[in-house]
């Protein structure tokens, strides 16, 4: 789904059309679009936090959907993304090279 709506925005800021929300955020520019990747993010944060699937799976989609018009304006393609997640597939966490969190 993730290729589709990378598609569809890659369309949209090629294709623009009047009225769209998707060529309104490529209009606004990349300012607009990562404000609207972090309202985003909070709203998952905070269903996830109240355990309500329904609107977890709503803000999600909302998420998945910005972060792919993200990606369409700053040029970086699905496939530059798989790559880094194939790389990462499978290998170990260096865990103890991280800070440990001792203040929550």
């Amino acid at each position: 789904m993730l290729e589709t709506l990378y598609k569809e925005a890659l369309n949209r800021k090629n294709n623009p059309k009047e009225g769209s929300y998707t060529t309104y955020l490529f209009e606004k520019g990349l300012d607009k679009i990562l404000k609207k990747v972090g309202e985003e993010a909070t709203e998952v944060v905070i269903a996830a936090k109240n355990a309500d699937q329904k609107e977890i799976a709503m803000e999600t989609a909302d998420i998945l959907y910005h972060l792919a018009v993200m990606l369409v304006e700053t040029g970086v393609q699905l496939d530059d993304v798989n790559r880094v997640l194939q790389s990462r597939q499978g290998k170990k966490s260096k865990v103890e090279e991280r800070q440990k969190i001792s203040d929550y």
